[in-house]
């Protein structure tokens, strides 16, 4: 069986790791590329888990050697997903998992036109910033600035949903993971002709309903929210409310 390279990407605070942490305890067979980072570890990460960790002086040196599939500088640290990952995946005929912001989104595609590409949204930015304050509480540091910066930032990223293939709203996670495992179920189905149980066909008409092409009346009230599609001086979505409100 051929192993299917799956794209996933989101602003930060999406809680797309948690869907991917998710999916893996219910589908066998998907293998998590871990990437490469320049920027430090948070809280509780390990080197190896969460991310590989390193300097830039290293990681510039990967990337002359050709060792990324693809890679990214964000918030000013760099990011890369190693071509190793996929040439192990491949091996064991896994499927397997990139979870990469836009820009490495776009490499990927690029160079495997072949790749299934999920996007996962906030349902407002109220809820994004709810979920960026609690995980910075969780590190022991609220900071403000960074805060704004990433809401500010999600706008931006979001206009991307275009370029992908299925979209997911994370507003209710149970849902969202039964959506994105109906998807990695109905790829391997439409690929590989991996047979699904008649009683478990239901998980095409999930899919189905995922491709970006049929989220459009799911997908404009988030898109409202964060002020995307407006004219320039309708573009106004409120970051600044009460922090007491969360």
């Amino acid at each position: 069986m051929a192993g299917i390279l799956f794209i996933i990407s989101a602003p930060s605070g999406s809680g797309k790791s948690t869907l991917v942490n998710e999916l893996r305890k219910q589908v066998t067979g998907v293998d998590f590329s871990v990437s490469w980072t320049t920027r430090p570890p948070r809280g509780s990460e390990d080197h190896g888990r969460e991310y590989y960790f390193t300097n830039r002086a290293e990681f510039q040196r990967m990337i002359a050697a050709g060792d990324f599939l693809e890679h990214a500088e964000v918030f000013g640290n760099f990011y890369g997903t190693a071509r190793q990952s996929l040439d192990e995946a491949r091996k064991q005929g896994h499927d397997l998992l990139l979870d990469i912001d836009v820009q490495g989104a776009a490499q990927v595609r690029r160079a495997m036109a072949e790749a299934v590409s999920i996007f996962v949204l906030p349902p407002n930015p109220k809820v994004l910033r709810t979920r960026l304050r609690n995980r910075m509480r969780a590190e022991g540091q609220v900071n403000e600035a960074e805060l704004y910066r990433r809401l500010s930032e999600a706008s931006k990223e979001i206009e991307n949903y275009r370029d992908y293939s299925y979209i997911l709203i994370n507003d209710i996670l149970d849902r969202a993971v039964a959506q994105l495992e109906a998807i990695v179920l109905a790829e391997r189905y439409y690929r590989n002709s991996e047979p699904i149980a008649i009683r478990s066909r239901r998980v095409l008409e999930v899919a189905a309903a995922c491709r970006q092409a049929n989220s459009q009346e799911r997908l404009k009230p988030v898109l409202e929210a964060f002020g995307i599609g407006n004219s320039p001086d309708q573009q106004q979505f409120n970051f600044d409310e009460d922090p007491d409100d969360d």
